[in-house]
């Protein structure tokens, strides 16, 4: 279906069914991130990405942490940016299940790129997770601001 689409909106309904409920245990394997890989890659635009890595990525995340994180560092590192955006948003929603170890280490390694996608993901990250835990984003924003953009300072900091 992913492959094979013609329409944007192919795409969306194979994301979707992804994530029906029929298949909630194996959305959540681990295994499953060699599809979400690929998902990210063919998909190479925010609002797949977006949509796979907080839907789909970051609730494996959660059910697997040991065996999902060391595949999050990687992306978090890897040449492609839609794998890094997804590794620095998959926690969006976690709340104060967020590894905030792990939302370190990706946008430590992703702090000085110029992409707008990745500067934006990064604010967006952080702010998400100030909701939950303001204290933690306001001390890593003013320990990292001589790394971090200005728009994912911005960003990071809109409601604090």
């Amino acid at each position: 279906m992913w492959d094979g689409a013609s329409f944007r909106e192919e795409r969306y309904a194979a994301i979707d069914l992804a994530r029906h409920r029929a298949y909630s245990t194996w959305a959540t394997d681990p295994r499953s991130m060699d599809l979400y890989d690929h998902l990210i890659v063919t998909g190479a635009w925010w609002d797949y990405v977006d949509d796979v890595a907080i839907r789909l990525v970051g609730p494996t995340l959660r059910a697997r942490r040991a065996s999902v994180t060391p595949i999050l560092l990687a992306w978090a590192r890897d040449g492609d940016k839609w794998r890094r955006r997804a590794a620095v948003i998959c926690q969006i929603g976690a709340r104060d299940d967020t590894d905030t170890a792990l939302l370190t280490a990706c946008i430590r390694d992703n702090a000085g790129d110029p992409d707008f996608f990745l500067r934006k993901a990064i604010g967006w990250a952080l702010r998400e997770h100030a909701k939950t835990n303001p204290d933690w984003v306001r001390t890593f924003v003013a320990t990292h601001r001589d790394r971090l953009s200005p728009l994912s300072i911005r960003e990071a900091t809109r409601h604090l």
